[in-house]
């Protein structure tokens, strides 16, 4: 058989292939958005949940997996960036260094059930921060550092080794070269993976039944003060997310309309995190349209 031949058979068998995954993909979100955006209203996404009777929503959960998000990516983002900055523009190809990241390979695929039992029995008993948000952002940052510090990383290495050796050339120090210089170049790249594993945090659920909690207390929008117990901003308090409420619901959930909460919930979930991966886009596309400029 000619190797012509052979290429468009492999060709064509590949593209099949990636286009059945692109199809049952598509397929699967479809059937979700469709069951679950009719039960997507302005009461649903404003109003609290209720535990034994229908017409609950899911303001509460919606608030807790965006205020989960912003804590977790305050922790880690300096710490991955950080991380990042040393693989990448200070690390010595050794075998500490080869070691270090093969650590950071094997904890970007430990099961998040892992890191949420690791969480509870470190963050929730040893440190005593109880089922809270802060234990639950935590947990999220061992989830989220591996791939965020990859991302970032990625992101340094893109910078063209000229711009490096043009800054050190003009007499600045390896520190200005790395933060006047590469840093705004990888700009683009370290915004968007921020963004992208924030979507990624947010709909996750094994790692925040352990931490974070089942249970969303009473909690007031008026309320501005952290340290209150009531307060919404309080990051001591349980948080029940949207990703733990659908399984909540599914799994133990009393009231009667539990199928129509858990679609539309799923719907939501799917809606913010695509919103996420948009966003990254835009705003990589932003960037680097001004830095062009």
């Amino acid at each position: 058989m000619r190797a012509e031949k052979v290429d468009k058979i492999a060709t064509a068998v590949v593209l099949s292939l990636a286009g059945l995954v692109g199809l049952l993909i598509i397929s699967f979100l479809a059937y979700l958005l469709v069951v679950g955006l009719p039960n997507v209203s302005w009461h649903f996404l404003f109003s609290p949940a209720e535990s034994f009777k229908s017409g609950g929503g899911i303001r509460d959960q919606l608030f807790n997996s965006l205020y989960l998000v912003v804590l977790t990516m305050l922790v880690s983002v300096p710490l991955a960036l950080c991380a990042a900055i040393y693989l990448s523009e200070y690390a010595p190809q050794n075998r500490l260094t080869a070691t270090l990241r093969l650590a950071i390979e094997v904890l970007s695929s430990l099961p998040s059930v892992v890191i949420g039992l690791f969480g509870y029995l470190v963050f929730v008993l040893q440190f005593g921060l109880d089922f809270s948000l802060l234990a639950g952002a935590l947990a999220l940052t061992i989830l989220n550092l591996p791939l965020l510090t990859r991302a970032c990383e990625d992101a340094l290495q893109q910078v063209p080794q000229l711009q490096r050796q043009a800054g050190l050339g003009l007499g600045m120090s390896k520190w200005r070269v790395t933060t006047k210089i590469v840093l705004p170049a990888a700009l683009s790249g370290i915004i968007t993976g921020a963004i992208l594993s924030a979507g990624r945090i947010f709909g996750e659920a094994a790692a925040l039944i352990y931490t974070a909690g089942q249970s969303s207390p009473a909690i007031s929008y008026t309320d501005w003060n952290p340290f209150s117990p009531t307060s919404f901003l309080n990051p001591l308090r349980p948080a029940e997310t949207l990703a733990v409420h659908i399984w909540k619901v599914n799994s133990e959930g009393l009231v009667p309309d539990a199928r129509a909460v858990s679609n539309g919930s799923a719907a939501v979930l799917i809606i913010t995190i695509l919103a996420f991966n948009l966003l990254a886009r835009l705003v990589g596309y932003l960037i680097k349209r001004r830095l062009a400029k």
